[in-house]
């Protein structure tokens, strides 16, 4: 006689059930929301200081200091910018600064982009240790080499002028690193192939193949060199020995104690005015960044 076994039926998972549309809806709602409320936090916390700069410029010492802290534009503001234009040569200053970070800016652009192409895209013998030279030189502390530059400007008979700013600062390590990483990615083998087979030359394909693709890795670069420049305090202060031919970094530093006690209305007055080429600068390198990142995506 055959003996069955009866077995149970095995347990089956409960069917899942997916989130309404709404549900879903509400939930990336929230999520955007959030996002932008942190965005906007973080941008009033970043755009604070320039705003508390602006702010102190138009207000006397004692009122900077005074409490509560004053948070509404004041009305000292011509003052501040009479006593300062009495102070200092502040035209002449800025015109210094401008010359040294234009011309310094293009000698970076022009040089670091052309050793950046070459490192890039032409294989040639010592290749490797040249460029594990410049990122070793890379390395080094620019307070480093301040001696020794000082020693060779004044054996050039450029200490105490813009020459002697210029010239050492035409090109870097680092911004050739950063143009060869972004050619190495953005300027494709076949684009200069073909311009190998129309008999392009090398300045040719740099000029007119490997420049117009770079662009937003040139804007970045110069913007950067420029922030750079402009910003320099410690070797203008040491090149220029002439305190009527100074950049504005170091006439603004000037302005600590020149009345005896330093009006800090008056030092923010000329912070806040030297600000402006900043903002001006970044304005037009970060719209062609977005610009020619915009063309590539469409693209």
């Amino acid at each position: 006689m055959a003996v069955t076994t009866q077995t149970e039926p095995a347990p089956t998972e409960p069917p899942r059930t997916e989130p309404a549309k709404g549900t879903r809806i509400r939930g990336n709602r929230r999520r955007g929301v959030a996002l932008h409320v942190s965005l906007l936090f973080g941008v009033l916390l970043s755009a604070f200081p320039f705003y508390w700069a602006v702010i102190m410029s138009t207000h006397t010492s004692t009122e900077i200091f005074s409490y509560p802290p004053k948070l509404l534009p004041g009305s000292h503001f011509g003052d501040n910018l009479n006593k300062l234009f009495d102070s200092i040569d502040f035209f002449g200053s800025m015109f210094n600064s401008l010359l040294v970070a234009v011309s310094v800016t293009f000698l970076v652009l022009f040089f670091d982009s052309l050793a950046a192409f070459v490192f890039a895209k032409f294989s040639f013998p010592g290749r490797r240790v040249l460029f594990a030279m410049m990122m070793a030189i890379f390395m080094v502390p620019a307070q480093l080499a301040a001696i020794p530059q000082f020693v060779i400007m004044a054996k050039l008979g450029w200490i105490g002028s813009m020459t002697s700013l210029i010239v050492p600062a035409a090109a870097n390590a680092f911004g050739i690193f950063w143009m060869r990483q972004y050619m190495k990615s953005a300027i494709h083998d076949e684009l200069l192939d073909a311009s190998k087979i129309d008999g392009a030359s090398f300045l040719r394909q740099y000029w007119h193949v490997a420049l117009p693709v770079v662009r937003p890795g040139l804007a970045f670069l110069g913007i950067f060199t420029f922030m750079g420049q402009w910003n320099d305090y410690a070797w203008p202060l040491i090149a220029l020995t002439d305190p009527g031919n100074v950049t504005l970094q170091v006439a603004l530093s000037q302005l600590n104690g020149v009345h005896g006690t330093t009006d800090y209305g008056m030092v923010m007055t000329g912070a806040v005015l030297a600000l402006i080429p900043l903002l001006i600068v970044f304005a037009i390198g970060a719209k062609q960044i977005i610009a020619d990142l915009g063309k590539g995506a469409i693209r």
